[in-house]
């Protein structure tokens, strides 16, 4: 069974997030606040912890969509190709908030995701998760735990959260109530900006 802890997103405890970091590079799966919904990741450099991931969402690993939450924008250039100014000034003027960006990926991908040509990024508005990945030293691949019921679509409550999930993850953080909007996607790896999916993300960034 999961355990449950408790981390405060204005003071998050050093010795929490310790822990956290531990079930990751053990290649446990942890569910963690961001600033849209709650998200289910492992570290990126965990092939055993990919393929359970695809599995719980039910999907072929290869063809996963699965994005990437990055520290800021200095470990961009580990995994995405090189980027113009326009989009660049883009990302600035965006992150760290509630959106995904599509970029070109490069040579670096995880071999799990050679197949791709391009790569969903993530730097959210959210203490917690941003620390957890500084601490990791990499990325965490990330997606959102969706509710079946379409109604809810995103649970927001973490002890609801821990219920549902308790037998299929290692660790469930209580990092206060979600949103239920997810992030606003954005795909750049063209000429031009297409946005994918409205979501929290304002479209004035652009």
């Amino acid at each position: 069974m999961a355990e449950f802890i408790k981390i405060y997103q204005d003071k998050p405890s050093e010795a929490a997030l310790a822990k956290v970091v531990k079930v990751l590079q053990a290649g446990g799966l942890v569910i963690y606040p961001t600033d849209t919904v709650y998200g289910l990741g492992c570290d990126i450099t965990n092939s055993k912890a990919l393929e359970k991931i695809a599995r719980i969402k039910g999907v072929k690993l290869d063809k996963a969509n699965f994005s990437f939450i990055c520290h800021d924008l200095s470990n961009l250039s580990d995994y995405v190709r090189q980027i113009d100014t326009a989009t660049f000034k883009i990302l600035k003027r965006a992150l760290p908030g509630p959106y995904t960006f599509i970029l070109p990926g490069n040579n670096n991908l995880p071999k799990e995701f050679k197949k791709k040509t391009t790569v969903g990024i993530r730097v959210p508005d959210s203490a917690i998760v941003l620390e957890i990945v500084r601490l990791l030293g990499n990325p965490i691949v990330t997606t959102s735990i969706r509710d079946e019921d379409d109604v809810i679509e995103y649970t927001t409550d973490p002890e609801l959260i821990f219920e549902k999930w308790q037998n299929l993850v290692d660790l469930v953080i209580d990092g206060g109530y979600g949103d239920n909007i997810g992030s606003t996607i954005i795909d750049l790896s063209e000429q031009e900006p297409v946005v994918l999916r409205e979501g929290k993300g304002s479209l004035d960034i652009l």
